[in-house]
């Protein structure tokens, strides 16, 4: 006895990325795997499934590195989903801290050793 479900899902027929992507015309922003994303609002029902999972997640900030992995969808759709989300005001992405601007070790030491001579 099969059992058919009529209108049921069929996994066979994934939509196409372009169609997430928003398309080959869509302008993807300069994200790497490091920037850093966070939310600045929450998922609305009429949204995409990807762009309201992106929402969810980053409630905390995560790297496009990270985000990518979990959604299990390539740099190039994550970043033109990000970039629509930016341009909306839905994330902020966040730089990350260049080496040159992380204070040497030596001078972290000098300070907690100031520190501790108060």
């Amino acid at each position: 006895m099969t059992s058919e479900h009529h209108g049921a899902w069929d996994e066979g027929s994934p939509v196409p990325l372009y169609v997430i992507s928003g398309g080959p015309g869509s302008s993807a922003k300069a994200f790497n795997l490091v920037t850093l994303i966070t939310s600045r609002s929450v998922p609305e029902p009429a949204m995409q499934p990807e762009q309201a999972a992106i929402l969810a997640m980053c409630q905390y900030p995560l790297s496009v590195a990270e985000i990518s992995a979990y959604l299990s969808l390539p740099f190039s759709v994550l970043t033109a989903l990000l970039s629509q989300l930016v341009e909306d005001g839905r994330v902020e992405a966040i730089a990350p801290v260049p080496v040159a601007a992380v204070p040497e070790l030596g001078l972290l030491e000098a300070v907690i050793h100031g520190l501790r001579n108060l």
